[in-house]
């Protein structure tokens, strides 16, 4: 047992120190240094360098850039600066009242946690409100500058918008058209893995780049501003959507390989996304001469999707139909007792409070430097990641405090603030990729010159660095505590009761979908469908959250991912058939028989026991979703 405690903590800081091989991101890099020193700059034009920095908080806007459409980005970084803006009000009003400082930042953090949860944006989350929020407390007491401090913040954040959005001018569709080349190469994969043994994977990973490229055209989707490129690539997602349910409809247990040159052909189709003219090269790929029917079409679709990239789109004779998931849907799925977004929001918010309290109470100079620690760690998604966050945040805020207190024993000032704001930022976006210890060597010493050049009092340089360093172990320590606390096995202990309540939302879909409801029905937009969708995305968060839990049920998680695996692939498939304008109507023995086969499985997986084997009887023309049913029913029947 010794030894097994002993491995677990040398691959946790094994992996807490491994550095990835994604690429850097220049680009990205300068213009969020841009974006963080231009305000600086700015106000040293005008003569006010603290005004400056005050306006550079805004520029925390840029660091949640990332590549998704820029109708997505355009709102969400607008709701971001607005974010900003309104923590540096509460900042500025309750910065004599510390009781109230240390409540307000763990309701800031909680509410952004649960937000970019439930949405499912990507981003730094919590962590920039709860550094503006704190930053601004620690300035010079003076609730009458509220407005001022906020204006100010609002321009820096605007200005970090201007900055993010300026791409759009050269290629507004860029994000949905890298997404549509990786489903393209991914259902080429796809293709080539018929009749092999690495059928299922493929499979699961096509499906994920489907289920990405459908949320990206979807958030990337303006109703009164339609490109052609947009229905361009909205059609080309549909197609590809097309032939990989047409195969799995159709070769789903074959033993065959199917032709090579289908895969070249799509494969040679994605490869004509970068390239400025459409190189014809794929089709010299010729067509098997004897091939049987089902082949010979699934090379007809392959030519539609070649038709869809070439032809004018006044030649194409269809039409885009989104159907988007509300934020009221989504906050009201996410606002759940069960809900690993909720949970985990709940826990973020209160040990955020108990160590601002805690800071507070030890009287600790900038005592807010310790729950913003902790606030660093914590943001890691599950216990395993809040690890690598405190042994990343550790190693990297120690050596990065060092190299601040170099820098503000130069006492710096003027220019050269600007100048260290623009390199520290810029190195740290080139870094936060690689890995979170390397960016913190640079973005703690750019948060301690702001915060320092913005509030009262000088200290020695041993007093400062023993003093941060002092912070960042106590904040790292109540944010580990707490959370091994409070949420060790908060999401494995739930997940029977997620599959359960999945499964039941399949089966209401199942039941609206094959039995007849009237012309005036749209399945696409039913209840039923957003249900299932929600209950899909809750369950696979709960599941990422429970494999990173410590210890970890290695017997348990293989026994999930199995039942989510089909539970996932079943719901694409229902998806798939909402969209369809004529599905087949079964009798009522039929739909009875498939319910009761759903209700049993989802009283096996409440129950934690095996379900009794039922009939899953035909779908006419929809063989996959059959035999979905039936691997799932196989799936259950192992116990944990």
């Amino acid at each position: 047992m010794g030894e097994r405690k002993k491995s677990e903590a040398s691959s946790i800081l094994k992996q807490a120190l491994a550095v990835n091989r994604k690429p850097f991101p220049w680009l990205k890099a300068f213009s969020a240094g841009l974006a963080a020193s231009l305000p600086v700059i700015i106000g040293l034009l005008f003569g006010h360098l603290e005004y400056g920095l005050i306006a550079g908080l805004g520029g925390f806007t840029y660091l949640y850039v990332f590549n998704i459409p820029y109708a997505q980005r355009a709102k969400k970084l607008f709701f971001v600066v607005l974010g900003m803006t309104f923590v540096t009000v509460l900042g500025t009003i309750t910065a004599p009242y510390p009781l109230a400082v240390a409540i307000l930042m763990g309701v800031i953090g909680a509410t952004a946690l649960f937000i970019f949860g439930a949405l499912r944006i990507a981003g730094p989350t919590a962590i920039f409100f709860v550094l503006v929020f704190a930053m601004t407390s620690g300035m010079t007491v003076d609730p009458e500058l509220a407005l001022i401090r906020a204006g100010l913040v609002f321009v820096g954040g605007s200005l970090s918008w201007v900055i993010a959005m300026i791409g759009w001018f050269f290629n507004p569709h860029g994000p949905e058209e890298d997404v549509i080349n990786r489903v393209y190469l991914e259902l080429a994969v796809f293709i080539d893995s018929v009749g092999t043994g690495t059928f299922d994977e493929s499979r699961h990973s096509m499906m994920s780049v489907l289920n990405d490229s459908n949320e990206t055209l979807t958030v990337g989707f303006i109703s009164w501003w339609e490109t052609d490129l947009f229905k361009r690539l909205y059609l080309l997602n549909q197609q590809a959507n097309t032939i990989f349910t047409y195969i799995l409809n159709h070769f789903l247990d074959t033993r065959e390989k199917l032709p090579p040159e289908l895969g070249q052909m799509v494969r040679e189709l994605a490869h004509s996304f970068n390239r400025k003219e459409t190189d014809a090269a794929y089709k010299r790929i010729l067509q098997p001469s004897e091939l049987d029917e089902e082949v010979s079409q699934l090379f007809s679709m392959v030519y539609d999707a070649d038709a869809l990239m070439n032809e004018p789109v006044t030649k194409i004779n269809q039409s885009i139909q989104i159907s988007k998931l509300s934020a009221k849907t989504r906050f009201g799925g996410a606002f759940d007792k069960n809900s690993i977004v909720f949970i985990t929001a709940l826990r973020f918010g209160f040990i955020t409070i108990i160590a601002a309290i805690i800071a507070f109470e030890l009287d600790l100079a900038r005592s807010y430097w310790v729950p913003l620690s902790c606030v660093a760690v914590m943001s890691g998604a599950t216990i395993v990641s809040t690890h690598h966050r405190a042994i990343q945040r550790g190693i990297g805020t120690v050596i990065g405090i060092l190299i601040a207190s170099l820098i503000l024993a130069l006492e710096p000032s003027g220019y050269i603030i600007a100048i260290f704001v623009l390199i520290l930022t810029f190195i740290t976006e080139l870094f936060i990729v690689k890995n979170y210890g390397l960016a913190a060597l640079f973005f703690t010493p750019n948060a301690l010159l702001m915060a320092e050049s913005t509030s009262e009092g000088s200290f020695s340089f041993a007093y400062f660095a023993s003093a941060r360093i002092i912070d960042v172990i106590i904040g790292s320590m109540i944010g580990l505590i707490g959370v091994w606390l409070v949420g060790r096995k908060s999401a494995s202990s739930r997940i029977p009761h997620l599959i359960t309540k999945t499964i039941r939302s399949q089966a209401q879909l199942l039941l609206v979908l094959f039995s007849e409801l009237g012309d005036g029905f749209s399945a696409s937009k039913s209840e039923e469908l957003k249900k299932m969708r929600i209950n899909i995305m809750n369950l696979k968060t709960m599941y990422n959250t429970a494999s990173g839990e410590i210890p970890v049920n290695r017997e348990a998680l293989d026994y999930y991912w199995t039942v989510i695996f089909s539970i996932e692939h079943l719901g694409f498939l229902l998806e798939d058939c909402s969209k369809m304008e004529k599905r087949p109507i079964l009798s009522d023995t039929t739909l009875s028989q498939l319910l009761y086969a759903c209700e049993m499985m989802a009283n096996a997986a409440n129950q934690k026991c095996s379900p009794s084997i039922k009939n899953i009887p035909d779908i006419e023309g929809l063989p996959s979703v059959q035999r979905e049913l039936i691997h799932l029913q196989k799936a259950l029947i192992s116990k944990i």
